[in-house]
């Protein structure tokens, strides 16, 4: 599920959360939903291209994806997965879940 929200007065978020309500990715401030809406149909396309994965530890050995474009940009960040295996499911998850959007939800 797919879930956008005002993020403070001058930039909405989207947020991907599990059916039970986990989140998977949190996304970068963009400028309006338009950007967005744009944004999550060009992942569609891209969504299964190994560069748009970018797979780190953080400094405690947790483990973290970061999605990005096609151009590099950062998109949005994943929640910490406490095994290199939960992370890889994170992204399968997330491919899922991006190969059958059929629609954005309205604000």
């Amino acid at each position: 599920m797919i879930e956008i929200k005002k993020h403070n007065k001058d930039t909405y978020r989207f947020r991907v959360n599990t059916a039970t309500g986990n989140t998977i990715l949190e996304s970068v401030d963009f400028p309006n939903i338009k950007d967005i809406r744009k944004s999550v149909t060009e992942l569609q396309e891209s969504i299964n291209e190994s560069n748009v994965f970018e797979r780190k530890t953080d400094n405690s050995g947790k483990f973290i994806f970061q999605l990005k474009n096609k151009e590099g940009q950062l998109i949005g960040n994943s929640q910490l997965y406490s095994s290199e295996a939960g992370m890889e499911n994170g992204i399968k998850n997330l491919k899922t879940y991006f190969d059958t959007i059929s629609n954005m939800p309205e604000l």
